[in-house]
């Protein structure tokens, strides 16, 4: 018996058995997964779609969204693909495509997975943005791979993961899917997701992680005006300070795949930006995995190149290798006969998806995507997989809490005494509020929202959920809690771009509990919608008891209305499935909020967008909104207090070591009593003396920690040096290093 081939020389042994037909339809993902299956009587069969896409390129490069599940599909519990069922349908379209493919070559099965798993079933994850408020990568880290756990048992290959994209202007619906404005927090969060899902050394990578596809590449959040998709208007040198490092932290971790943005930078679209994709990516960085455009972006491109097998040379030549739900990339295979650029790139991106696809044993008759499809042993898999992750997204959810405002210390209430509390606001009751765009529809019983959750949490109370109550409702009441915010919320009554967004202005424009954030839900007022600050104002009016509020929601929203007219606010983001029982046990002293804010929220939407890095200082410039902020990055309060009392900083040769003593209170009415207080410490720096106009403030490192209550801890930095400096410093140059309140400098 001879040496096993060496994955290198089975992929160039494939690749030279393919046609140029075959290369091309391996470039093609064109299908809409959902449509690919039919239920029939004992189990399911290929439908004429995706055999008839199969035999037309001998083969399918990927199928995206097998097993999605929500609005825009249409499917649901009744007619969906349920989780013990996913194994088995994974390998009955793998074998009807390989079926097609003289080479044997099975698809890659593509789903999305932006905070979990968007499948019945499926994992689901606190969205982003809240994740974000964790300040906690390496629980992130823990989460992910939970979450690819059941991927992987499911069949799936590649998992599209929102990682890449800074919250630069708070009317951008796609905020949830930030990891917030700092990009050095975005860029550790990113890293924190690729070692989760792949693994340190992507040894995972088909033996039980996914491949990652990190979306999207890149300024998507910097669209002007907030508006999704459109230019974004910067320069290089912001592309790369503020929109890169996440990038480059991911590809780092190991990323395989990296999607292009619909963005264009400077008048280029991302899908055609060579030096993008290209000269940065793979020159610069060193990646080696599969670029995929957006879904659609590459026909797209025809509004520049003037028709769609243009649009397809155009991304083809710029780096994009993988298509999604495009016409462009089918024109391929007729461009190649005479244009030789064309043939050597579609050589070089079938070989790449083609080293992906060997990952995973998808090359070739003797071998399948899984070795043991549908049987007990994946669906169990899937059964501990979900377990784990629907564990460690309430961790998330908890961490990811941020008390925003408690002048009087209202909270923690005391559970023992309340009789009576109101639960008011739009979203209640509404657990799918909590959830966040890109989630499939939740099996029944559905989880309990923030007002089921506190009954639960308080069965010797009475706990009246009321969206609008009356002063009779409020009558004797002991405390009310007012959730506000917005919603992602996506309903079969809502129209669909092709591409999946809510389509048109209509979303989000009446109701409050209609959809006011996720993809295609830009807003040009930040404030709350549907007449959610009056309702505040009334209740604090008539109420004879406390009023705290609670904001779900996927966006920075202006809070200016709601902190002047409540006793305390807790800002929980889109906290996910266990959110209503982890907004409980905060409200009631069970666990402490401990997360912070990981973006500016305005005190003004006309003044957005405001960030703590910008260059120049936002105060005092507009007449008639002299404070534009209302609450910096990284504000958040908690029931023990934390102090920083000293801050204290060094240059030791190639590093900076920082030290800092923080005071942790002890325990305090009706709060936790665990001997740790679970604290936050975002690390910020003034670097000036560079080559550039210095950013007001920019976030160089954090830490989350336990510490002891009751104590003083000094918790160390070792940081590179030229992490802390300016670019371009000369001696004497200085950083002012920011903690909390307290503050310190460096000497270059």
């Amino acid at each position: 018996m001879g040496e096993p081939e060496a994955a290198a020389d089975r992929v160039e042994r494939v690749l030279a058995s393919l046609g140029t037909r075959e290369r091309v339809g391996q470039l093609n993902q064109r299908l809409y997964g959902w449509q690919a299956v039919e239920r029939v009587r004992g189990g399911f069969r290929p439908t004429e779609v995706l055999l008839a896409e199969a035999e037309r390129w001998s083969g399918i490069g990927a199928l995206y969204g097998l097993f999605r599940a929500d609005a825009w599909s249409g499917r649901g519990w009744a007619d969906g693909i349920r989780p013990e069922e996913r194994p088995e349908v994974a390998a009955l379209v793998s074998d009807a495509v390989a079926a097609a493919s003289p080479a044997g070559i099975r698809p890659l099965l593509v789903e999305e997975a932006p905070h979990g798993h968007q499948a019945l079933g499926g994992a689901l994850l606190p969205t982003n943005l809240a994740v974000a408020a964790t300040w906690d990568p390496d629980l992130l880290a823990e989460a992910a791979a939970a979450v690819a756990d059941g991927l992987a048992a499911s069949g799936v290959h590649v998992a599209l993961v929102s990682a890449l994209d800074l919250l630069r202007d708070p009317r951008w619906g796609r905020c949830e899917e930030t990891f917030g404005e700092a990009p050095h927090l975005a860029a550790e969060l990113a890293r924190a997701v690729v070692l989760g899902m792949q693994g340190a050394d992507r040894a995972r990578v088909g033996a039980g992680g996914v491949a990652v596809v990190l979306k999207h590449l890149a300024a998507q959040g910097e669209g002007l005006g907030g508006r999704n998709g459109q230019s974004a208007v910067i320069g290089p040198r912001d592309l790369r300070e503020l929109h890169l490092p996440a990038v480059r932290a991911g590809v780092e971790a190991g990323a395989l795949g990296l999607m292009a943005a619909y963005t264009d930078i400077d008048g280029v679209p991302c899908c055609a930006d060579a030096d993008l994709l290209t000269r940065y990516l793979r020159e610069e960085l060193g990646f080696d995995g599969v670029v995929m455009a957006d879904g659609l972006a590459v026909d797209r491109l025809a509004a520049m190149t003037g028709d769609v097998p243009s649009a397809g040379r155009a991304a083809l030549l710029a780096g994009v290798d993988l298509s999604l739900w495009d016409e462009g990339f089918t024109t391929l295979a007729e461009q190649e006969r005479g244009d030789r650029a064309v043939a050597v790139r579609v050589e070089e991106a079938c070989r790449r998806v083609l080293t992906l696809k060997d990952r995973f044993g998808l090359l070739g008759p003797e071998a399948a995507a899984d070795p043991t499809p549908g049987t007990a042993t994946a669906r169990e898999r899937i059964v501990v997989a979900a377990r784990r992750a629907e564990t460690l997204s309430r961790r998330l959810a908890d961490e990811a809490l941020v008390l925003l405002h408690d002048p009087s210390r209202t909270l923690p209430l005391d559970a023992g005494s309340l009789r009576r509390v109101v639960v008011a606001g739009p979203f209640a009751d509404d657990v799918t509020a909590l959830l966040g765009d890109y989630v499939p529809p939740l099996p029944e019983p559905a989880p309990a929202g923030v007002g089921g959750a506190l009954a639960a949490a308080l069965p010797g109370a009475e706990v009246l959920v009321r969206p609008a109550p009356t002063a009779v409702d409020l009558a004797g009441a002991d405390a009310v809690v007012v959730v506000v915010g917005g919603t992602s919320h996506r309903s079969t009554s809502d129209a669909f771009d092709a591409n999946g967004a809510v389509a048109g202005s209509g979303a989000g424009a009446g109701a409050a509990t209609a959809a006011t954030c996720g993809e295609g839900v830009d807003r040009a007022d930040v404030t709350l919608p549907g007449g959610q600050d009056e309702l505040v104002a009334a209740l604090r009016r008539v109420a004879p008891c406390p009023v705290v509020a609670v904001v779900v929601a996927g966006r920075p929203h202006v809070l200016t209305e709601v902190l002047a007219h409540t006793d305390a606010v807790l800002w929980a983001g889109y906290p996910g499935p266990a959110g209503g029982p982890a907004v409980a046990d905060v409200l009631l002293g069970r666990t402490e909020p401990s997360g912070r804010l990981p973006m500016t929220l305005p005190r003004h939407a006309a003044a957005v967008p405001v960030r703590h890095d910008d260059r120049h200082e936002a105060r005092g410039v507009y007449q008639d909104a002299p404070e534009p902020v209302l609450l910096p990055l990284g504000h958040g309060l908690g029931y023990r207090e934390a102090r920083v009392v000293d801050l204290r900083a060094r240059i030791d040769g190639g590093v900076v070591l920082v030290e800092a003593d923080v005071t942790c209170g002890a325990a305090t009415r009706n709060g936790p009593a665990e001997p740790r207080v679970p604290v936050v410490l975002p690390l910020l720096g003034h670097r000036t003396g560079g080559v550039t106009l210095p950013r007001r403030r920019e976030l160089l490192a954090f830490r989350r920690v336990r510490l002891p209550a009751g104590a003083t801890t000094t918790v160390r930095w070792e940081l590179p040096v030229a992490t802390c400096v300016a670019e371009g410093a000369a001696p004497g140059a200085r950083t002012t290093l920011h903690l909390d309140d307290r503050t310190t400098e460096i000497r270059l």
